[in-house]
């Protein structure tokens, strides 16, 4: 009987845990929708997560043993950011067309 009470007590115990954390967001998230640094870390977060996913791609296919995909990795790092920024920061979009390019060029050419 007592290794029903202790399942009952774990679940009671992952509920709370799990409602908590999926509650906490939503309350404090009015206080930080007025806030000027989370307007401005809206705005340049994703350009600046997409130039460190470039540079690291860039890093890694040059510091590869046969320096192999450098001109594609740059390529679809070009394509990446130009895609982000003409289609209006959509950070799937540009992303995705970036790794379609890279695979794109690794596979057929």
């Amino acid at each position: 009987m007592s290794e029903i009470w202790y399942i009952v007590a774990v679940l009671a115990i992952v509920f709370t845990i799990t409602f908590a954390l999926r509650a906490v967001p939503f309350a404090v998230i009015g206080p930080l929708r007025e806030s000027e640094f989370v307007t401005t870390l809206a705005l340049w977060m994703p350009v600046g997560i997409l130039g460190f996913f470039a540079l690291s791609t860039l890093h890694t296919s040059a510091l590869s043993g046969t320096g192999t995909y450098v001109w594609e990795a740059a390529v679809a790092a070009a394509v990446t950011i130009i895609t982000h920024l003409a289609f209006g920061r959509r950070t799937l979009i540009s992303v995705g067309l970036g790794t379609l390019t890279f695979v794109a060029l690794v596979n057929f050419f």
